[in-house]
């Protein structure tokens, strides 16, 4: 076996600009492989962190009949606790479930505030704001005042909608709202902090204000309309979710309420799993692309080295010895190229997830209720590095066996005559 790497090394120096091309053409392939499961993974670990902070949490817990007018935002299907009697009991129960980390109850609501110009529609959320500072990033996207407080007339609001209403921080705002009673009602608050985001929602469409507020003035004392259960990690959904149904079976809840899985509550998640999955394939076809070149250059060199081929046969070669020759030097090329191009790939994801990439003018057409970041930041791991390595080798190596047995399938007489 050593007789055959060696004579495989001396073999790949013979053409040394057709060795370096073949090497090239697969760096380049690995490399763009580790970019690309670097871009998806921070594609999809982005959007599914989004999803969960400002929609679903890890369980959402709604009314069924909430979740057929969910966009309407109506309030007439409350989640009030067990038979009525207010959340605290119910929010209790569930933070006693294992894994469970927090409970988190939203009260959304739709909402007005009329401008000399025109009538701006907005999205309450009326929230518990130390929950929603240690739950999502909200804190890090105020640029400019804080976050509202318990028991004030204070609302937190984007910049896009500031700019709409042509107010800013420490202005008044009187807002219009539909209460439980489907009457009308009308509050002045402070804005007491400017939000910053990527996410069209949050910077045109939402406002914050605190959930005892919200529950006062829209008469839903004790109420929200959605109760958010997070647990230590999303891989404990399954597990803890059948925890969060029994509890509100056993409080007779179980048919009043749905409990929601992340995954349930959008089909955007469903979407990028099935994006992951499909990208697998195209990692694949990307070093095949590669393989192109490989599979030209090895043909080239077994129809130069026929006579060589033959004589090797003569001398007592076997087929299957000529076969591995073949597919060492493949390899070679194979192990030089792929590391060559993880590590390029390393620097280039590294690099870029600093930056991020901007997509925000190509995202410009999506609605508000897209919960997608315009920028993406690519995540480089490790194991992304080891993943286009092993795959660069694996596929480079396996496409050389079609030079590489018809290599062996040379008879000698035959191959030395040919020469």
């Amino acid at each position: 076996m050593s007789f055959l790497v060696k004579l495989s090394f001396k073999n790949l120096f013979r053409h040394k600009l057709r060795t370096f091309v073949s090497i090239v053409a697969i760096a380049f392939s690995v490399m763009i492989v580790v970019f690309a499961k670097g871009y998806v993974n921070g594609l999809v670990d982005s959007t599914v962190a989004d999803h969960i902070q400002f929609n679903s949490g890890h369980i959402k817990v709604i009314d069924h009949q909430y979740r057929q007018q969910e966009r309407l935002l109506p309030l007439n299907y409350p989640v009030d606790g067990f038979a009525g009697e207010g959340l605290d009991k119910l929010l209790s129960s569930l933070q006693e479930i294992d894994d469970v980390e927090m409970v988190i109850p939203r009260l959304k609501f739709g909402a007005l505030v009329s401008t000399e110009e025109e009538l701006v529609t907005m999205s309450g959320w009326g929230v518990n704001p130390d929950q929603e500072i240690a739950f999502t990033n909200i804190q890090d996207q105020l640029v400019e005042g804080r976050m509202v407080q318990p028991g004030q007339l204070e609302v937190v609001m984007g910049t896009a909608l500031l700019d709409k209403l042509n107010l800013r921080v420490g202005d008044k705002v009187t807002i219009l709202a539909n209460t439980a009673y489907s009457s009308l009602t009308g509050v002045t608050f402070t804005i007491v902090g400017r939000l910053e985001s990527g996410l069209k929602m949050l910077n045109e469409v939402v406002f914050y204000l605190p959930l005892d507020q919200a529950q006062r003035i829209l008469y839903m004392e004790d109420q929200a309309t959605e109760v958010l259960v997070i647990t230590k990690d999303r891989e404990l959904v399954p597990e803890v979710l059948p925890q969060v149904k029994q509890v509100l079976a056993q409080g007779g809840a179980g048919e009043r309420y749905l409990a929601l899985g992340y995954k349930e509550t959008s089909d955007l998640v469903g979407f990028m799993d099935l994006a992951v999955l499909i990208y697998n394939y195209v990692y694949i076809f990307l070093v095949l692309l590669a393989c192109i070149v490989v599979i030209n250059t090895m043909i080239m060199i077994v129809k130069e080295r026929t006579k060589e081929i033959g004589m090797m046969g003569a001398l007592g070669l076997e087929s299957k010895d000529i076969l591995v020759l073949f597919l060492i030097e493949g390899g070679i090329m194979g192990v030089i190229g792929s590391l060559i191009g993880s590590g390029a790939g390393t620097l280039l994801t590294s690099y870029v997830a600093k930056t991020g990439i901007d997509f925000g003018s190509a995202l410009s057409g999506f609605g508000a209720e897209h919960l997608i970041s315009p920028i993406i930041y690519p995540v480089f791991s490790a194991a992304n590095a080891i993943f286009a390595f092993v795959l660069g080798v694996i596929v480079v190596t396996i496409a050389c066996l079609i030079p590489a047995r018809r290599a062996a399938k040379l008879e000698p007489t035959e191959a030395m005559r040919a020469g």
